[in-house]
């Protein structure tokens, strides 16, 4: 919504600035998203004479100007048809910017076929002011050299533009906005009196409401012998200055008040009528809509029509059949009230945006549907001319808002704020309610408040009015007894788990909980029931079953614009059917697997990379990733053989890891090998709770030096590393400490279907340094551990 502060001031006497108007919209909740200053991009022009015009002597087209400007008299070289001498024009010094043309003209003079020019003089288009390019502009001669061409142009004016909240409708035009700042001591509302205008003769159309549930009220009146010419300059001005384009007297009229009033108003040619109005629903019927449309009403829209058939959509579009153009002479006005539900349903099915439909749809004020009829019967006599018809109203105007029982003590027990009785009615009052005091009081709502329905909502506007700010800050009074932890298990360890995954180098991401269906398929999902009724995208238009969809999309994103290195990693739901129990949360990570340059050498990501992260989370979140099985990933997305999947038994899956499958990554459009993983954190088993709370066992060190051995063992081919590494650990778990793979081999003296594995154990003495003996023990406890799981110690 945008509005001058000159157009504001015509609601609301002040004598307030921008900046504290603004303020005062932005602490009572109308929020402000830009101000635009005209005056502030014409900064550099100003109000020139041209002294003398003669032809270029080396151009037919181009002349010859002395002009004289607020920084002397300059020679300016012109190719405008309408450059002459005695003219006042717009003067652009050296080093002005053009909006018009983007771009700025040179520091210094520079010449033009030979001949110096210092400057420009512009026409209206190149000023962003006009669309006129035919030639400069041609100014009022009794400006003075050097007065600012905003003042000139009268483009002082500064545009405010701020968010309706779809609460509140009245907001949309002018006079509710004066009506708020008025209540917060900006200034003085200001309410003309609309002049009732008696009608000569009987309204000569017939009118009718045949679905008084989609439009209740239909006000008609004939105004016959009006002059449809071009608006006056002040009403032109006004709706260019928030960006309406002026097209004719009674085109702008209703644009007008449409802004000034938030009434929609609509005017036929009566001469293009054929027989009476009647307001029904549609039957399928096509017509040309007034934005150069065609468009189907059918049983759901509310038609406006005549004996030939449709007119136009009730509140949404009129139609160009009974359009007003200068050849008008008589017009109906129609001012009439729709059902909100209806014209949404019908908007946003035929895909039609108009200033009409953004009002109907929200509620218009019901109580000024007379009103808005003898404002716009002014405004055409004074501007149009012509004679009025008798008001005719087909149905009933809606009841006003049910009143509302009030007791002001319920603003200090919602909000904290003291405020005296006074104080509270006079706020309501200033908002255009009615007050009758008494033990508790009862509040009319004004018709076009019928947002407020409840005590709470006066509340909430007597805080809003008093002002935010103003509310004291005070902590809530602690609660008694013993209370339950804010989060749960589940969100301790994801949180723990996000950290360790940030500390390795991944980037948390947030994407949508909906995808591509395609997409879906690839990953195992998008059957039709996860379709969405109503996707905010086309390609949003079902629920994923996997958090990796939009981290391999985000990746490659990113290596579009040069950052092929992605690395992320997100926390979310995802859907594997439409019962409760078919949601799961999902701790998704992806790296691409592109080489990096490296003094050190090249460092590339594997599957292996994956691994490793999966280890981190599921350690950070508690679980013994030494006893958990390796077999093979979940889902035909992942990578045959360049894949696994961590469980706590066969079926309890904890995560899969490994490199996606290449068909998978085609699909998608990704340009290089992905590793990625899933972790699914609801999966790890509840921990007891222990009387001494969550706090870590406290560090043992030992005060010997540890002892390393090396063993390598022949195992068959397909033997897990993990297991011989588990069987070795728990041949003495007092004494062993850790053990790690140091290599792999096959080859020349392995036999063929086996291979080497071989591993570094290290030993920790406890309470006294152990003797060879000792050791020579610990070392057939692991030889004979690792027999049992198929291997056998390399001669």
């Amino acid at each position: 919504m945008k509005f001058t502060l000159s157009w504001l001031k015509k609601h609301l006497k002040t004598e307030a600035g921008i900046d504290e108007i603004v303020k005062a919209m932005t602490l009572a909740g109308l929020e402000v998203e830009e101000v635009e200053n005209p005056a502030e991009k014409l900064a550099a022009f100003s109000v020139a004479k041209v002294l003398t015009a003669e032809k270029h002597p080396d151009a037919d087209k181009l002349k010859v100007c002395t002009v004289e400007t607020r920084d002397g008299v300059k020679q300016i070289v012109c190719g405008a048809p309408n450059a002459r001498a005695d003219m006042t024009v717009a003067y652009a010094p050296l080093g002005a910017y053009i909006p018009g043309l983007d771009f700025s003209l040179d520091k210094k003079p520079r010449k033009i076929r030979g001949v110096e020019s210092s400057g420009m003089m512009c026409s209206g288009k190149e000023l962003e002011v006009d669309e006129d390019a035919d030639g400069i502009l041609d100014l009022d001669s009794s400006f003075d050299v050097g007065t600012s061409i905003a003042d000139a142009l009268g483009l002082n004016d500064p545009v405010i533009d701020f968010e309706v909240t779809p609460n509140r409708p009245d907001w949309l035009g002018v006079d509710s906005i004066a009506r708020d700042l008025a209540a917060v001591g900006v200034g003085e509302l200001i309410t003309p009196d609309i002049p009732k205008t008696n009608g000569s003769f009987p309204c000569p159309v017939d009118i009718k409401t045949e679905v008084p549930e989609a439009c209740p009220t239909f006000i008609g009146r004939v105004i016959k012998g009006v002059k449809n010419g071009p608006s006056p300059q002040w009403l032109q001005d006004q709706l260019k200055a928030i960006g309406l384009r002026p097209i004719s007297a009674l085109v702008d009229i209703t644009n007008f008040i449409t802004y000034d009033c938030a009434r929609p108003l609509h005017f036929y040619d009566t001469a293009k009528l054929q027989g009476g109005i009647t307001v029904r629903m549609g039957k399928d019927e096509t017509f040309d809509a007034l934005d150069d449309k065609t468009y189907i009403a059918t049983s759901e829209d509310v038609a406006i029509c005549d004996e030939s058939g449709i007119l136009g959509l009730g509140g949404i579009v009129g139609g160009e059949s009974t359009g007003c153009d200068e050849s008008t002479t008589d017009i109906l006005i129609e001012c009439a009230y729709f059902d909100p539900l209806t014209i949404r349903r019908s908007a946003k099915r035929l895909g039609v945006n108009s200033d009409a439909k953004y009002r109907f749809e929200r509620g218009v004020d019901t109580g000024f549907l007379l009103g808005g009829m003898d404002l716009a019967t002014q405004m055409v006599l004074d501007i149009c001319g012509g004679e009025a018809s008798e008001v005719l109203i087909a149905g009933e105007v809606p009841t006003p808002p049910k009143a509302i029982e009030f007791d002001p003590m319920r603003v200090t027990e919602l909000t904290g704020l003291s405020l005296s009785d006074d104080e509270v009615e006079v706020i309501l009052t200033k908002l255009g309610f009615g007050v009758k005091r008494g033990p508790v009081w009862t509040v009319d709502v004004p018709t076009w408040r019928r947002d407020c329905s409840e005590a709470a909502d006066l509340v909430e506007e007597v805080a809003r009015i008093h002002g935010y700010h103003n509310l004291e800050a005070v902590s809530l009074p602690p609660l008694s007894g013993r209370r339950e932890p804010t989060a749960t298990l589940t969100q301790n360890r994801t949180r723990l788990a996000r950290r360790a995954l940030a500390e390795r180098g991944l980037s948390e991401a947030i994407t949508w909980s909906f995808a591509l269906q395609n997409h879906c398929r690839l990953f195992g999902g998008g059957e039709d029931m996860m379709l969405l009724d109503n996707p905010i995208s086309s390609d949003l238009d079902s629920m994923r079953p996997s958090a990796l969809i939009h981290l391999l999309l985000a990746g490659q994103r990113n290596a579009d614009k040069g950052y092929p290195r992605s690395a992320l990693f997100e926390l979310g739901p995802v859907y594997r059917g439409t019962e409760p129990g078919d949601q799961s949360l999902s701790l998704a990570g992806m790296r691409r697997v592109e080489t990096e340059r490296h003094w050190a050498g090249e460092c590339e990501i594997t599957a292996l990379s994956a691994k490793a992260d999966v280890f981190a989370a599921l350690s950070a979140m508690g679980a013994n990733i030494d006893n958990l099985m390796t077999l093979e990933a979940i889902g035909d997305y992942w990578h045959p053989g360049r894949s696994a999947s961590l469980r706590m038994g066969p079926k309890n899956v904890l995560a899969s890891f490994g490199e996606l499958h290449p068909r998978v990554l085609k699909a998608m459009g990704i340009e290089c090998r992905v590793v990625a993983f899933e972790i699914w954190p609801e999966n790890l088993p509840k921990q007891k709770m222990k009387s001494a709370g969550k706090a870590k066992s406290a560090l043992s060190l030992s005060d010997f030096m540890p002892v390393h051995r090396d063993f390598a063992f022949i195992v068959a081919e397909d033997t897990k590393a993990g297991d011989l590494i588990r069987a070795a650990k728990g041949a003495d778990k007092q004494l062993i400490s850790d053990v790690s793979l140091f290599d792999v081999y096959q080859g020349q003296g392995v036999e063929d279907g086996h291979k080497s594995l071989a591993i570094d154990v290290t030993i920790t003495p406890k309470d006294a340094t152990l003797t060879d003996k000792e050791i020579d023990a610990i070392s057939e406890k692991i030889i004979a551990a690792v027999m049992k799981v198929g291997g056998r110690l390399r001669g």
